[in-house]
């Protein structure tokens, strides 16, 4: 008898040691009360997701816990009620942490409440991310909807995009000289749309029905250079069409002629430009009678023409020529405030270009701003069509930027601020980065070398966990 009570009660061990071995292996959090809300159990799994511990809460009523402030709710309380399966999402007030707990009903074979089952699963990286959607999404929408309306201010000159004094200083400046005849020259980095500021002057000016004439004076070979840009009269040299073929001179007639980087001129070509500009008529290769021209020049370069005027590599009697009315374009880092709405600009043109409805990431526009581009708008143009061709999602990230700009924004503090704000402000970048690339709080507290209780009073600090 005593041995089979024995065996019996062996057999008891074993199935208590194997039902906690069930309730433990769980990856999600199990938690029992008996039918008068009372807690009974739950597994590490609880503990890992929640942040309380066992002897914290065990023999406790879970009225009282709400009460103590530890809970916001309790879904038990709400099947004791109701006696059926219910789910919520509750809030542990502790880590400000957001959980998403079914409670289930088990009955006696009376039909009595016995026990409360409750499955919980952390929801609160969910819940983040789904706020962060709703963010890029009504940044997304803001930006769109200052961006038509900037459309609709700039009707003459749709593609040119900006909110800043500075490029409005050049609009404005572009706009006063159009309706004149003097020269222009237009200088600022590469990539910052020189060319589309000449067709602006030109066509507020002369009109878009007049011809516009482009040549790009580093592009050509110097032994072709010549015969382009004036033309060259029949039999010139081998090779030449028997009738002759005009020059950008002369196919600019009555129009502009846009001679980009024009540093880039042959000293020989530059003597040839001083006396067009001067005399108003031009000469064909090979030929003997002047040809009678009446074009606005307007020149653009990339290079310092003042020191190479000082170093003797352009003419100064051809620079105070072209230079009437100077033109300087501010590099995009000048004007980050343009950077947004550039962004969502080049985002629309391939959106509609390649029939998608891709959207940026709050934290992406935060890098596009921080980002030096020296390659300016061009690059950005670039940088953007790739992102959204190469994403596999709608929403582009911060994994689908180019390593180039990934690896080089950095957060900088404002500059008014004390050292101590400079130092949350930081500290806040960081967390929310880390948080943002391992896409948990407790991956970012491993990486950022804290504890989970650390990272989650940091976050809820500054706000992250909202």
């Amino acid at each position: 008898m005593t041995g089979r009570m024995k065996k019996g009660s062996e057999r008891s061990q074993d199935a208590n040691f194997e039902l906690e071995a069930i309730v433990n292996s769980s990856y999600d959090g199990m938690f029992i009360t008996d039918s008068s809300g009372k807690v009974l159990r739950f597994n590490k799994a609880y503990e890992r997701i929640t942040g309380i511990e066992l002897k914290e809460a065990v023999g406790k009523n879970m009225h009282d816990l709400v009460e103590e402030g530890l809970y916001d709710q309790s879904v038990t309380l709400l099947v004791i009620k109701t006696k059926k399966t219910e789910t919520i999402n509750q809030v542990i007030k502790r880590t400000n942490k957001t959980v998403l707990v079914t409670g289930n009903p088990i009955f006696d074979e009376q039909g009595n409440l016995f026990r409360v089952v409750t499955n919980v699963r952390d929801v609160t990286d969910l819940v983040h991310l789904q706020n962060q959607l709703s963010a890029s999404k009504e940044q997304s929408r803001r930006y769109k909807a200052e961006l038509e309306h900037l459309r609709s201010i700039h009707t003459q000159h749709p593609d040119i995009i900006y909110s800043s004094q500075a490029m409005a200083h050049v609009i404005e400046l572009a706009a006063k000289i159009a309706d004149v005849d003097s020269n222009v020259l237009i200088t600022g980095e590469s990539g910052t749309g020189k060319e589309l500021i000449a067709k602006l002057i030109h066509n507020t000016g002369k009109g878009p029905k007049q011809p516009f004439i482009k040549i790009n004076c580093g592009a050509i070979p110097e032994q072709l250079l010549e015969s382009e840009l004036f033309g060259y009269e029949g039999g010139a040299f081998t090779g030449a069409k028997k009738e002759g073929k005009p020059g950008m001179f002369e196919l600019a007639h009555c129009g502009t002629l846009f001679l980009d980087e024009i540093g880039d001129l042959p000293a020989i070509l530059q003597v040839k430009l001083l006396r067009a500009i001067q005399e108003k008529e031009i000469m064909r290769v090979g030929g003997i009678k002047p040809v009678k021209v009446n074009v606005r020049i307007i020149t653009a370069t990339h290079r310092d023409l003042l020191s190479m005027v000082k170093n003797r590599q352009f003419r100064e009697d051809l620079y105070y020529r072209l230079m009437v009315v100077p033109i300087r374009i501010p590099a995009l880092r000048e004007r980050p405030e343009d950077i947004p709405l550039l962004v969502m600009h080049f985002l629309d043109k391939f959106n509609t270009k390649f029939n998608f409805k891709k959207y940026m990431s709050p934290s992406v526009i935060d890098r596009l701003v921080k980002y030096s581009w020296p390659g300016n708008v061009r690059e950005m143009q670039n940088v953007i069509e790739r992102m959204v061709v190469t994403s596999v999602e709608d929403e582009l990230k911060d994994q689908y930027l180019p390593d180039t700009i990934y690896k080089k924004t950095r957060y900088i503090p404002s500059k008014s601020a004390k050292l101590k704000e400079a130092m949350d402000e930081t500290e806040a970048y960081l967390i929310d980065q880390a948080h943002i690339k391992y896409g948990s709080w407790q991956r970012a507290a491993m990486e950022l070398g804290v504890d989970r209780t650390t990272i989650f009073r940091k976050a809820a600090k500054y706000g992250l966990l909202e």
